[in-house]
């Protein structure tokens, strides 16, 4: 028997692959509202790992906060965060690894979303 898993979330988050310049790390995180409602706010952590697995630098933001700089996401719309993350030092890979975890989500009805069903998070091109 041959079972396959479907994705019925509402946030659809894409990340894009790790860029290091010096002692920083940018994550770019393309995101897709499907909800009826717009998402209101959003923290996410991101935490960098080396080839090792071992985690080299984290961080977590606000992505989207209903405010002028991050606004909210009207349902049906698409945004891009970049999520900049500092680095204790100079990395010479550069075949770094973000793992993306939503933290909270709130849509426009005050909503908290369940995060595990109602959020997706994959890598560009997987």
């Amino acid at each position: 028997m041959v079972m396959t898993a479907s994705v019925n979330a509402d946030l659809l988050v894409t990340t894009e692959p790790v860029k290091v310049t010096g002692q920083k790390a940018v994550v770019r995180l393309d995101m897709r509202n499907t909800f009826r409602h717009k998402v209101e706010s959003a923290r996410a952590a991101v935490f960098l790992m080396d080839p090792q697995g071992v985690v080299v630098g984290h961080a977590a933001q606000w992505v989207i906060t209903g405010q002028k700089n991050f606004p909210a996401l009207r349902a049906g719309g698409t945004n891009q965060f970049n999520f900049v993350i500092p680095l204790a030092r100079a990395i010479a890979s550069t075949n770094l690894t973000a793992k993306v975890q939503f933290e909270r989500v709130t849509i426009g009805t005050g909503r908290q979303v369940n995060i595990p069903t109602e959020v997706s998070v994959t890598e560009a091109g997987k």
